[in-house]
């Protein structure tokens, strides 16, 4: 069974699936849906539209070079079956699988803690310039830092206070609940 990869989207197209479109010059091209098709017959280039894996790639948002890649690779040569090569094929292919992900997320993490500095840095920049509409009564002849560090205590307060308040009422609907179920089992 092959799979083939749509030319616009780069989707998987399964046997059965898609739409196959010959030109002039030989050329085949297979879409995996009425939408790819239509934006090949527009015209449109798939680095340009954002929903494709051209653009994913070409913006650097997916890896777009690496060694499990290769494992893709289209190949015609007939190779006689045998059990023990068809096995060792499928324990490769799940390894590879399992590479390829997890150096999936370990890109995706790198270029999500880019994000979060830049944002980090950002909001750091805001604070100080706004420290005035946050600042606490009463601070006016501290620094900014100082100023900083009150508002981040308080925060820190804040939130330790609403934990506390949820986790009791927690326990308060976990004790009413033990109440009813064990006045269920004396009626029974």
């Amino acid at each position: 069974m092959r799979l083939h990869k749509c030319w616009f989207c780069s989707a998987t197209i399964y046997p059965g699936h898609g739409i196959s479109f010959v030109r002039n010059d030989a050329t085949m091209f297979r879409f995996c849906s009425s939408k790819c098709h239509k934006n090949f017959k527009m015209k449109r280039n798939p680095r340009k539209v954002k929903w494709t894996k051209a653009f994913r790639k070409a913006r650097g948002k997916e890896l777009a070079v690496d060694s499990t890649f290769d494992f893709e690779r289209k190949r015609n040569r007939p190779v006689r079956y045998n059990r023990e090569l068809v096995s060792a094929a499928l324990k490769a292919i799940k390894r590879v699988d399992q590479i390829r992900a997890a150096r999936k997320k370990a890109f995706y993490k790198k270029r999500m803690d880019a994000v979060k500095s830049m944002q980090r840095k950002a909001e750091e920049t805001e604070i100080r310039t706004n420290i005035s509409l946050i600042a606490p009564q009463g601070t006016a002849d501290l620094s900014v830092e100082e100023m900083a560090q009150t508002v981040t205590r308080t925060v820190a307060e804040r939130k330790a206070r609403s934990t506390r308040v949820i986790a009791s009422a927690r326990r308060k609907a976990g004790a009413a609940n033990m109440s009813e179920s064990d006045s269920d089992s004396e009626a029974n």
